[in-house]
Formats: C-alpha cells, structure tokens, sequence
C-alpha cells in the first residue's frame, strides 16, 4: 500500500496530486527505483478516484522518466537519469514558479533561501557537485 495525501478540494487536478506524491515519495526514498506501483485499478480503488485519473498520472509519470511500463509487472519506479531532460522539465515548471514569485515581490535572495532550504532538505548534497 502506498501512503498518498491527495485533497480533494484543491483546485489542482487529482492527477497532478498523485504525480507530485509519487515524485516526491522517490525523493524522500519512500519509494525506490524498481518498485512495483498499485495497478491502476488497485490504486484507483486505494484512493477513490476513476481508474481514467490514476491512468493520466502513470502517463505522466512515464513521458517525465519517472516510472517505465513493464507488461508484466505494470508501472515501475525507474528514474531516468538524463541529466539535460531532467534540467529542461525542471526549467519549464521553474519558470511558472518564478513568474509567481515575480508577480509576489519576492527577491533573488528569498528564492535562492528557499532553494537552499528545499535543497537541503531532500539530502541532495552529496559531495559529487563539480558545478558548485
């Protein structure tokens, strides 16, 4: 059973939620690389959503290199290490984010703050960083 925290009076779509859960599950190495996600229908039925949303979401996760589709074991937590892919996803979703923080008066040092700070929490300094 995966622990998933889904609001369903949020005004972000049931879909986006479950993406972001997972991703941030891989993250937190609550769920790790091989791991078998619910089928759609199991996950569907664990949540209460239509089979249709948890489908759009394991879509999703595919085209962003998140998990891979294996016939027989379903989707597969497989994270593609891609470095430039990953830099270009994260640029066009970093780009709405910054738009948001421009419109909110937010200096280079509160977001560079916030970076550090999200950044450490996820342990993700790990010595290996030659651009640093």
């Amino acid at each position: 059973m995966m622990y998933l925290e889904i609001d369903f009076n949020s005004d972000e779509a049931i879909y986006q939620q479950l993406c972001n859960q997972i991703i941030l599950g891989i993250a937190t190495n609550r769920y790790t690389d091989g791991e078998v996600l619910p089928s759609v229908r199991a996950m569907a039925d664990e949540i209460g959503i239509n089979m249709h949303t948890v489908n759009k979401a394991y879509t999703v996760l595919k085209q962003e290199g998140f998990v891979k589709v294996d016939r027989r074991r379903g989707a597969v937590i497989s994270v593609d290490s891609d470095k430039q892919k990953a830099l270009q996803l994260i640029r066009k979703n970093l780009i709405c984010v910054m738009a948001e923080a421009a419109c909110r008066n937010l200096t280079r040092k509160d977001i560079h703050a916030l970076v550090d700070e999200i950044y450490d929490a996820f342990g993700m300094d790990n010595g290996c960083d030659s651009e640093a």
